[in-house]
């Protein structure tokens, strides 16, 4: 099952990011503002390859009853 603190956390690591990077952009550093970029699609796909796999074992235990 879904859990909706999950896609709490993604949507906040978005929100950071675009709060960040907007505010390193408009301070001239663009440098940093892809670094932070880069850091938070990193931190979002950790988060969502621990339930592809989480889907991937039960699915696994589904088909060996």
């Amino acid at each position: 099952m879904l859990d909706i603190s999950i896609i709490v956390k993604i949507g906040i690591v978005g929100i950071v990011m675009i709060v960040l990077d907007k505010v390193l952009d408009s301070g001239g550093k663009k440098e940093y503002a892809v670094i932070s970029n880069l850091a938070g699609i990193v931190i979002i796909l950790i988060l969502v390859i621990s339930l592809v796999s989480k889907l991937f074992n039960a699915i696994q235990t589904l088909f060996y009853f």
